[in-house]
Parts: C-alpha cells; structure tokens; sequence
C-alpha cells in the first residue's frame, strides 16, 4: 500500500472488481491528463533513421510519472546488465535497428510490460521473478519494441478520439436511449477490438525479431502460458483454468494469443534459439518478490505493515492484492474490499470525515462511533448503482485509515466479512516488526525424491502454493520438476 500502461500483459481481477467501491483510480496517459493524444505524434512518416521528436517529447515527459506510479525503479546490477544485452540483439534484428531504446526495471511486483513512443519501455520486476529464462524476457521486450515500431500509441490515439466523436454525435443527434446504447456499444466493442489487433500485430513482429536475433521464439508462447497459470493462480481458479478476457479488453483472450504465438513461432523454422535458463536462473537469484517493505506485506490472509505499526487479515476465500495507492481483496462471492488512507487531520471528528460529502448514497442513520482494537473509529452504511457498502474509518496514531466492503449479493455475508476484517485490525508487536523482511527469488537444485509439494514446502507458506510453484517454473498442471534441473522458491531470509 503505498497502474498501467498502454500495453500491459496482466491484469488482476481484485483490482477490477474493487473498481465498484469508485475511488480506485490507475495510471493513464489521456490527453486530458498531458498524455498521448494523436495530435502531439506526428502523423507524417519520419525519415528511415530518424526518431519523431514529438514522441521523445511525450516519453521524456511521461517517464517520470511512470515511474512514480510504479514505486520507483529496481536497482539490480545483474538484470540490468542481462536486459541491455538483450535489448542490443533485439535492436539490431528490428524493422528500425537504428532507433534507441531505454528500458526501465520497475520496483512493482505486478507483472507488467509496457512501451511509450520514443522507445521507452518498461519491465516491472515482478515480470524478472516470473520469466524463467532469457528467450522468455527477450520475448517480452520484444514485443514493446514492436509497439514502438509501429506506432501503435499514435494509431490508438488516432482511433480513440474518431470514437470520441463520434460517441458525443451520437448523443447528440439520436433521442431514443436504447438506440444510444446499441451505438455506443458498438463503438466501444470495434476501439477494442482495434486494440487486441495491435497486441496480435506486436506478437507476430516481436517474434520474428526474436528469432531473427538468435533467442527462441517459443519464448513467448512459454511466457504467456506461465502468465495465464499465475493469473489462475491469483483469482483462484482451478491451475488449467486461465478463462478469457472481457469482450472490451484491450488484450485478446488468452487461448487466441497462445495460439497464434505458437503458430507465428513454428513459422520462423528456427528451433535451436538461444533459451539460457541457468544463466537467467543465477542473474535474478535474489531478486524481491512481491511487496516492497515500504508498501507493507502480504502474508496469507494477511496484511502487516511494519513501518506504519499495524496488520489486519481478511476472511478466507479472500485474495489480496497489495497496490501503491491501496490494499485490494476479492472473494469468489463478488465481494470485494479497498483499504487505504484516509485524508483525516489529527484530532477532527471521525463521523464528520463520513458525513462530508464524499460516500454516495450514505445512510446517514447507520453512522456511529465504535472501538477497534480500543481505538476511536466510526463506521456506516450506504447503497448507490446497485451495490451495498460497509465502511470503517479508524484512527491509529497520528493516522486514520479506512476501509470499503462493497457487494451487489447478501447484505448479511457482506456484514460478517466487513465485521470480522474490522475487527481484526491492530498494532504490530516490537517483535513482529522486527521479524517482517521482503520475500526474495531464492534458485534451487531439484534433488532426487524431490516433487512440486516438497519444494513448495520450503517455501513461505502461500495458498494455493504447489500452483504459484509450478507457475513461476514453467511446469503444467500436475507436472514434476526432473531432478537436476534448477527452479525458483519464494523465500523470506
């Protein structure tokens, strides 16, 4: 607890689904907030060898917000080393081998890839953790490079605000609100489309420059695939069930990108490309896992912050997802929590701060002052579009803090979990906080006798942990590690 870009590879449904509680917000590059807007790229063709100042333009300024949104950058000599290596190759097999590129390791352990005009791409360090060798990495930079290439955030921008147009022509000339619906949607659904054709675009063009500079081209369907386990793993799917994404992502489903990453890689006939799984294995042995400690952890069911002094668990069932701006949890039963701070001066009236203003639809009978954990806090009810809320405000030092429950299902269950999370909040013992330390990337050997359930015994213990193993090494469902070889463990010492 403390975003995406244009191109990113995964998404967490906690984060979606916390959308409903209508105060998460993500990192955009809108015309409206100073981003791409196809006006600021040029839509002349620019000289083979030259790079469109307008783009460098738009890259050096959106980099540092960026940055910001994801944490900072990720400090690692030996990725850092392994990914301009890898960027050289790359360069040197693109359509525009003369054009520049600055690729940013980012301190987030999402896994995350995305590109600006100019030639800035960016790799979070949750991606290094899940990669499980060079091939799968180059792939993945690969194919921001392809973006850049083409143009894409200049093309998208272009379509975006034809939609945009066309969208208010709509409103503006058609009366009947159900005809409305229907145009607005079929606007929609082409913009997204548009978008699933640039990321297949982008996956047929990195692959080939992937294997036109040496590295295997099934490194990419191999990282899809470890991507589509981690995101079943995430939501609590079964290991096999990776699903498909929502009809207006901008991401195709996953079986219609796997297929064709495998059919554009068998095309390119090379199959002895470079893979280097030891070399890659021994450059991110190490590397952090998942929460930054100035962001608090993650530990099971539950949440602990140790420079700010507190820890709460959710119910089972719950998945938590830790992001910059807030700590997200998501069950099966369409419950879904936001926890965060809340913007309460020292010593001002907790029932004031829920009464100003800014919770839609507040049942203002249901506002009273309580005691958690003995400290001074205030909670209340509301509905609005269909959901239910539970909130909870808390004082804790100097600080308050709140948290959101929100439900379109049983207002009771919803009651039950928001009140045994509440209640769970407290302070963080000397000890505990001295115990808390990141969780790291840690490279073993596999030893005879050894199988997914006992190397994933030596992990921290994790649900769902024989999935999250086989995940983050590249196994199937229900596949061994052969002895010998060398995989990845989350440990936190």
């Amino acid at each position: 607890m403390g975003g995406t870009g244009n191109f990113c590879w995964l998404a967490s449904r906690a984060a979606a689904l916390a959308l409903a509680l209508s105060l998460a917000g993500c990192l955009g590059l809108s015309s409206e907030d100073g981003g791409v807007s196809a006006d600021q790229i040029a839509q002349t063709a620019v000289p083979q060898g030259k790079v469109d100042p307008n783009e460098v333009a738009i890259a050096e300024r959106e980099h540092p917000k960026i940055v910001a949104a994801f944490g900072g950058t990720y400090e690692d000599r030996e990725a850092e080393l392994m990914i301009a290596s890898v960027v050289g190759r790359l360069v040197a097999a693109s359509p525009e081998p003369w054009r520049s590129y600055r690729v940013t390791i980012l301190n987030s352990p999402a896994v995350n890839a995305f590109a600006l005009p100019g030639g800035y791409v960016y790799v979070t360090r949750g991606l290094l953790a899940l990669a499980s060798d060079t091939a799968e990495v180059a792939a993945v930079i690969s194919h921001e490079m392809a973006h850049v290439t083409a143009r894409h955030a200049f093309l998208r921008a272009q379509k975006a605000e034809a939609a945009a147009v066309a969208s208010q022509a709509v409103q503006d000339v058609v009366q009947d609100p159900a005809v409305q619906r229907v145009a607005l949607a079929s606007t929609q659904v082409s913009l997204a489309r548009f978008s699933q054709i640039q990321e297949l675009e982008a996956d047929r063009i990195g692959i080939a420059t992937l294997a036109k500079a040496g590295f295997d081209p099934f490194g990419s369907p191999r990282f899809l695939t470890s991507m589509s386990r981690l995101a079943a793993w995430k939501n609590g799917l079964p290991e096999d069930d990776t699903g498909s994404i929502d009809f207006l992502s901008s991401h195709p489903s996953t079986p219609e990108r796997l297929a064709q990453a495998q059919e554009v890689a068998r095309a390119t006939g090379v199959t002895n490309g470079e893979v280097d799984r030891d070399g890659y294995l021994s450059r991110i042995d190490g590397i952090m896992y998942g929460d930054d400690p100035n962001e608090g952890y993650v530990r099971g069911r539950q949440f602990l912050h140790a420079k700010l002094g507190f820890a709460f668990e959710v119910p089972n069932g719950f998945l938590i997802d830790n992001t910059s701006k807030a700590v997200l949890a998501t069950n099966a039963d369409g419950v879904a929590m936001r926890f965060d701070g809340a913007n309460v001066a020292a010593g001002s009236d907790l029932v004031g701060y829920l009464t100003s203003g800014w919770v839609n639809g507040l049942d203002q009978q249901s506002v009273r002052t309580v005691s958690i954990a003995g400290l001074p806090a205030a909670v209340a009810s509301a509905a609005a579009r269909g959901f239910t809320y539970r909130i909870a405000v808390i004082r804790f030092n100097d600080q308050a803090f709140r948290f959101l429950f929100a439900t379109r299902g049983d207002a009771a269950a919803l009651d039950q979990t928001f009140s045994s999370t509440v209640a769970s909040f407290r302070s963080l013992s000397e000890a505990e906080k001295a115990s808390l330390a990141p969780l790291r990337i840690r490279v073993v050997t596999v030893g005879a006798g050894d199988t997914a359930e006992t190397l994933t015994r030596r992990m921290v213990p994790m649900d769902r942990g024989v999935i999250l193993f086989r995940a983050l090494n590249g196994l199937a469902a229900n596949e061994e590690p052969r002895p010998g070889t060398r995989v990845k463990i989350i440990v936190d010492r």
